[in-house]
């Protein structure tokens, strides 16, 4: 029995039909990760919309939950780890800060410092949105065995660790 055939398949056989020269080797893959990851960032705006969040609000509390208690760095650590400018960082600090997610505190080890500490507002919506968003990135993955998905996972990361370096 063949394999079920999907939208990049008919695609591509269009492609080979007209253009028989070239190896759509990339295509068949990279089309697949892009449509992929469509599906991933709309599973993702949900989880984090249920959970009372925007995609923003996710990333930055999420650095904190990860830092471990009492979930607080430093906006440069901040930065270091959601990739925005510090003028984005510092508008996203704010209104994190009007939303009742998280607070400033001067930073003892450094008198001129400040700390982004999160508040329990903060922790309860963003362990909310981290559960929504397992359970909907494990339903994107369902028609893999475990096996297939850390193989994946494993080829993935030999083509991501280019981009993000060590």
């Amino acid at each position: 029995m063949p394999a079920p055939q999907d939208e990049v398949d008919r695609i591509v056989d269009a492609w080979l039909r007209e253009r028989p020269d070239l190896d759509f080797t990339p295509l068949q893959v990279l089309s697949r990760v892009d449509r992929l990851s469509r599906h991933l960032e709309t599973a993702r705006r949900a989880a984090f919309s249920r959970s009372g969040l925007q995609s923003w609000e996710f990333d930055v509390l999420a650095a904190l939950r990860r830092a471990g208690a009492p979930y607080q760095l430093s906006p440069k650590a901040l930065l270091q780890q959601t990739l925005v400018s510090s003028g984005t960082m510092t508008n996203r600090i704010d209104r994190l800060v009007e939303r009742g997610f998280v607070q400033r505190s001067s930073d003892p080890a450094d008198g001129r410092g400040v700390l982004v500490r999160m508040t329990r507002s903060g922790l309860t919506h963003v362990d909310a949105a981290i559960t929504r968003l397992v359970d909907a990135e494990a339903g994107i993955l369902k028609g893999l065995s475990a096996n297939d998905q850390t193989r994946l996972g494993t080829l993935l990361r030999k083509l991501t660790v280019d981009f993000d370096g060590p």
